[in-house]
């Protein structure tokens, strides 16, 4: 059914697409008719983050940003979602046009700037939503005008009112679309923020009887220096986990493109093997208890098996979702279920 619709779509601006899209979705879902639009993967029980998921396939972060359509995202056949980003106060994010589409690439650049309604109403959407299927991510950020030596307080804010909501919480310090938000992953930086936060999410568990895991989204423009030095953070930091990566201020693959010269972050097929890089070059250097999260490219069931092969244990899609639709969740999941049942887990059988 996506093939059909997605020309429709595609007439509108990128951003206004995105929001007819999830109106569809959720118009769907509370027909009953989620079926009609994706068939659900069979089971794949996947288990990190001392969770378990129904299947590996997750929803990226930033497609529903205030976390107003959980179930019927789930209801696709993801077997986790994550929502936000989510900034303390709400904001509008970046002027428009913020979001571009390179179709002959299957990528989009958006600037968005976490636009998004405010922690206080993304916390009313979770808890009115009955979250039947699927885990739940929640992805938290700073506010544009907090200064980066104040934004450790913004992320306190936010992980103190998700905490108690989400399945696991993700520290988005990589998005290009907020000034100088990437300078938090800097060593020292880093350390301050993600010790601050652990300490927190610490005495959270004791408050709230669980223990959310707390993971840390990275860039996949970082140098090799920089890896080393995030992993030897994150590492001495025991994080829950990583999420490689967030979307790229280099253009390669999409040279001469119509947008192409657009400020913004990449995200889709050109993505794929730097973001897969810096996921092998991270499953090098962190200790085996950290799982890895691997985003950045997928398009096809075969890309979501590289990332699970370069050290991933979970993967994430979102620009693929806006290209092939919902059946690239199935697809993934199938990819996965051949690569977990091979003889030989380095190679997948034929398509």
């Amino acid at each position: 059914m996506y093939g059909l619709t997605r020309p429709l779509l595609f007439a509108f601006d990128a951003e206004r697409a995105h929001g007819l899209g999830l109106a569809s979705l959720e118009a769907a879902y509370r027909c009953g008719l989620s079926s009609l639009l994706a068939t659900p993967p069979k089971p794949l029980p996947t288990k990190a983050l001392g969770l378990t998921f129904p299947n590996p396939v997750g929803l990226a972060a930033g497609l529903d940003k205030n976390g107003a359509h959980i179930d019927a995202l789930l209801a696709l056949g993801f077997g986790f979602v994550e929502v936000g980003t989510v900034t303390p106060l709400p904001q509008p994010g970046n002027p428009r046009p913020r979001m571009f589409r390179l179709p002959q690439q299957q990528a989009v650049i958006n600037r968005l700037g976490f636009n998004n309604q405010g922690v206080d109403v993304l916390v009313r959407n979770v808890e009115r939503a009955q979250r039947k299927t699927g885990l739940l991510g929640i992805n938290i950020g700073k506010n544009k005008d907090t200064p980066n030596e104040d934004a450790v307080a913004d992320y306190m804010v936010c992980l103190r009112r998700v905490y108690p909501l989400a399945d696991y919480v993700t520290v988005n310090i990589s998005s290009p679309n907020t000034a100088g938000l990437r300078e938090l992953q800097e060593e020292q930086a880093l350390r301050k923020l993600v010790g601050t936060l652990r300490d927190e999410q610490e005495k959270l568990a004791v408050r709230h009887g669980k223990r959310v895991p707390l993971l840390v989204k990275i860039a996949p423009d970082l140098s090799e220096n920089d890896i080393d030095a995030a992993a030897r953070v994150l590492g001495d930091l025991a994080v829950d986990g990583v999420i490689a990566t967030n979307t790229t201020i280099s253009r390669e693959g999409v040279e001469g493109s119509r947008h192409a010269q657009q400020a913004g972050g990449l995200s889709g097929a050109p993505l794929m093997g730097q973001a897969t890089t810096v996921l092998r070059m991270l499953r090098t250097r962190l200790p085996d208890t950290i799982p890895l999260i691997g985003v950045g490219g997928i398009l096809h069931g075969a890309d979501a098996a590289t990332k699970q092969a370069a050290g991933a244990l979970l993967v994430q899609t979102y620009t693929g979702l806006v290209y092939r639709g919902p059946a690239l969740i199935e697809e993934c999941v199938d990819a996965l279920r051949r690569r977990k049942e091979a003889p030989s887990r380095g190679t997948l059988p034929p398509e």
